[in-house]
């Protein structure tokens, strides 16, 4: 067994054992900026991207991408602006502790359709854009306060990434791909040893945003996990100890014809090899400016970096993930019909810039109703499917803990996606139990209608494809939350994902010790208090 079974088991124990360094308390004073800095580079600004009205979160969410559907520079920008973009501040009287701080502008909160783990924001999104694309060739880096490139290196660097994807890379033929990477301290200043837990969910709420938002428009996203990180680290010119490299989406681009895979001509651009456009050698010489003073490592994110890199070129084969599937809804368990799933007809790109986090605005006196509650269940077993490389088993199982909906008797269930219903796991209001094991004070989930619970086989999926898999569960299981979160926008209710309670009793309370799946969040559902104190000022 690798490293990350034990940091698996580890974060499962933290509610009872913590994990070391045990007395770390962050240094506000001397945090970093919630993006990378390049000064010395040209900024390229980005257009605003057209949304068009049949862009539907239902379309996002089962639409089989146009097999032609190609991105322009137009759709790019409204997706990186859709999704990490800076789009409004926001300001409301809430339960969370950093309430205070947030009227002063340098500490002001502005919001973006994607989620983040403690609002942190430490992906680092790059564009390596070939022949093909509207401007020179080279690796850009997306400056989310602009809605900007930065350019980063001149020249067609796509081979390198091409050779660092490898055979049997998922997506079209092209010479234009997003690269995803983890600047680790721009989270670890904050959650340490936990750190690695969380940023790697941020991958999935990233690219789960990016497969609504272009599913919605008829494009697909095919994530690539599996990859010559080492290689795309040189190349983009970071150390792995510092940044992480988790993601490749190739982009089916306008003027890549055809389209189908494997018919593109011999001489395309996107079929150069590396050789042909840039020597291995060759890397970004700018670097990112850190603000903080000291800058700290934490043992456990860098043996997690060093497991779940190792054998970052080994792709899974298809069906490989079979072992680990989810275990399917247990027969022996009385079933609870729910109505049908509510439609998600609101454009994705409002669903998204009116998302938030709740944060203690519950209010038990207005019920959901089991059509909301019906289609923030699909809306999630929707969004686990990553695509790409990462296969089409399904790996997340559903749980909600029912508080308040409307023609549901309070208690424990697990979701069946096959009859789009329920089976009881046990009766009983779960308020007390799901507050008891909850570790802050910023929310209170007797007061939300249902608390949803994800579980994957986590130790099933390292036995089966090694220690990289674990990006691939807390991806998914970020893809998840993230999925959740829109659709309960959407639907006009208040949403809130949190990682602080105690893994252990919820396995227990849910009879998973036999199935060995792990609960890695939380997201509660519910109305909100009316005629909230709220600000909101819209810059995008």
């Amino acid at each position: 067994m690798g490293y990350a079974h034990d940091y698996a088991a580890a974060i499962l124990q933290r509610g009872r054992v913590p994990m070391p360094p045990a007395d770390f308390v962050p240094n506000w004073t001397d945090s970093p900026r919630k993006t990378k800095f390049y000064p010395g580079t040209d900024s390229v600004p980005l257009p605003d991207g057209a949304c068009p009205a049949e862009a539907t979160l239902d379309r996002g969410l089962s639409e089989v991408p146009d097999e032609d559907g190609q991105f322009d520079l137009g759709t790019l920008s409204g997706m990186l602006r859709d999704s990490y973009g800076l789009v409004g501040r926001r300001l409301g009287v809430q339960a969370n502790t950093d309430l205070s701080a947030l009227p002063s502008y340098p500490l002001a909160n502005w919001s973006r359709g994607t989620a983040s783990g403690g609002g942190l924001y430490p992906v680092s999104v790059y564009w390596v854009s070939g022949p093909s694309g509207p401007l020179t060739p080279g690796v850009h880096h997306y400056s989310t306060r602009h809605h900007a490139m930065r350019r980063l290196l001149t020249g067609d660097v796509s081979g390198e990434v091409r050779a660092a994807l490898g055979e049997g890379a998922p997506g079209e033929p092209t010479d234009q791909y997003l690269v995803l990477g983890i600047k680790y301290w721009q989270n670890a200043f904050k959650y340490n040893s936990f750190s690695f837990h969380a940023v790697s969910m941020d991958i999935g709420t990233v690219v789960g945003t990016w497969r609504m938002w272009a599913r919605a428009r008829g494009l697909g996203i095919e994530p690539a996990l599996w990859f010559d990180e080492e290689r795309l680290a040189r190349l983009l010119g970071v150390r792995t100890e510092e940044e992480g490299i988790f993601s490749v989406v190739p982009l089916n681009w306008q003027g890549n014809a055809p389209s189908r895979r494997g018919t593109s001509s011999a001489d395309s651009p996107v079929n150069a090899p590396a050789s042909a456009s840039v020597a291995a050698s060759v890397s970004v010489r700018h670097r990112d400016v850190e603000r903080s003073r000291t800058v700290l490592t934490f043992d456990a994110v860098r043996k997690m970096q060093a497991a779940t890199s190792r054998h970052a070129t080994a792709r899974p084969a298809p069906g490989a993930l079979a072992p680990a599937a989810a275990p399917p809804a247990d027969p022996a368990r009385a079933q609870v019909p729910l109505p049908v799933a509510r439609p998600l007809d609101t454009d994705v790109r409002g669903a998204l810039r009116r998302r938030r986090s709740s944060f203690g605005r519950f209010d038990a006196q207005r019920p959901v109703t089991g059509d909301q509650l019906a289609a923030c269940l699909a809306a999630a077993t929707a969004g686990a499917r990553l695509g790409g490389d990462t296969g089409d088993v399904r790996l997340a199982k559903l749980y909600a803990f029912v508080n308040h909906i409307e023609g549901l008797a309070p208690g424990s269930y697990e979701y069946d996606p096959d009859t789009r219903g329920l089976r009881l796991v046990r009766e009983g209001r779960p308020g007390e139990f799901l507050q008891k094991n909850y570790f802050l004070s910023n929310y209170n989930l007797e007061q939300a209608g249902a608390v949803l619970v994800p579980t994957v086989r986590t130790t099933a999926v390292l036995d089966t494809v090694g220690d990289r898999g674990y990006r691939l569960v807390n991806a998914t299981v970020g893809a998840v939350s993230q999925a959740v979160y829109t659709a309960a926008s959407a639907l006009e209710l208040g949403c809130g994902v949190a990682l602080g309670f105690d893994n252990i009793s919820y396995i227990e309370e849910l009879g998973l010790e036999k199935t060995g799946e792990a609960p890695l969040l939380i997201m509660m559902i519910g109305n909100e208090r009316p005629a909230p104190a709220d600000f909101r000022y819209e810059i995008a």
